[in-house]
């Protein structure tokens, strides 16, 4: 794969995005991209097991064609077993294909806090702790682009200062294991989206959670938000990011399903459409990526009522394919 173009965002917001801190805190050196050939499809994401088990379905050839053909990331958490394993697994799967897997580290101690539709997560601070370890050591070598726990930045609420610090740590702590056990990962920090956290806030909260140590940070994970008002917010999260701390850092964006913009709500909204599918650059992003599955359900909410979180549902993947 050709080398990613650097330096739009720049150009978009007359700040360079791509300075590094000090050397020790700048982002490792390799470059998962050009080890591979293209990203990895998941044969068996949750699009691709429904349309290859419901062939007589009229919804199935389009599910099939126009979402489970598209790369996209694989969640891990709780559900995943032996997590090592898990990962070994994918991953060299995909690096048998030559390919670039995109994974999600989902099982934050306290995960979905003040939310509650996707509670869980880890047992405690170490027994994450061992998890991200274990996590990080089934990538090991290989090349893979990693989503650190989505929404742990947004979920501060009803959280206590204590409970704050405790997380930050936990994602400082995540982010070491990556860079001395995966090597050749890319971690992104998530950074919510443009309509949660202001962007002076986010970027404290990001620097505070160990940020200079992650190649970037992931934004619109799960949600709707348009590209360019994700990478309106980036600009504005890398400001305060040099001005206050002296570096920035690139970004990712979530486009699964960001098709249509978003009407405000972030629970199975209807009317929603898939976006962008996963490829190098583009609307000042280092990478455009399929994060949430589109059809998988945000929770017993919205078109998705009387469902659970992660649960797909074929009629909301087939609407999101046609955009009503």
């Amino acid at each position: 794969m050709r080398k990613l173009l650097r330096g739009v965002v720049a150009a978009l917001f007359a700040l360079p995005l791509f300075l590094t801190s000090s050397p020790a805190q700048a982002a490792p050196a390799a470059d998962p991209v050009a080890m591979t050939s293209g990203f990895y499809v998941d044969p068996n994401s949750s699009p691709a097991a429904w349309a290859a088990a419901n062939p007589g379905d009229g919804r199935a050839s389009a599910i099939r064609d126009s979402i489970a053909r598209t790369p996209m990331a694989r969640w891990f958490g709780s559900w995943s077993g032996d997590i090592r394993s898990a990962v070994n697994s994918y991953t060299s799967a995909a690096q048998s294909a030559d390919k670039l897997p995109i994974l999600v580290a989902y099982n934050m101690y306290g995960r979905d806090a003040c939310g509650g539709h996707s509670g869980g997560g880890a047992a405690s601070p170490s027994a994450y702790a061992s998890w991200i370890s274990a996590f990080a050591g089934g990538i090991g070598n290989r090349p893979a682009v990693v989503v650190l726990e989505p929404d742990a930045l947004g979920d501060y609420s009803c959280m206590s200062q204590g409970q704050i610090v405790e997380r930050q740590n936990m994602l400082i702590n995540a982010l070491s294991q990556f860079r001395s056990a995966a090597p050749n990962a890319w971690v992104y920090l998530d950074g919510g989206n443009p309509g949660w956290i202001d962007a002076s806030t986010m970027a404290e909260r990001l620097n505070s959670s160990g940020l200079s140590l992650a190649r970037g940070f992931s934004l619109n994970v799960s949600n709707f938000y348009r590209t360019d008002e994700a990478a309106s917010y980036a600009g504005r999260v890398n400001q305060a990011l040099a001005q206050r701390h002296g570096y920035t850092r690139t970004f990712v964006v979530d486009t699964s399903r960001n098709g249509n913009g978003s009407n405000g709500e972030w629970c199975n909204p209807s009317g929603r459409r898939i976006g962008t599918p996963t490829q190098q650059g583009g609307g000042g992003a280092e990478m455009l990526l399929w994060i949430k599955t589109p059809g998988e359900s945000d929770g017993n909410c919205g078109v998705g009522s009387g469902s659970t979180a992660g649960q797909f549902l074929p009629e909301v993947a087939y609407r999101m394919v046609h955009g009503y």
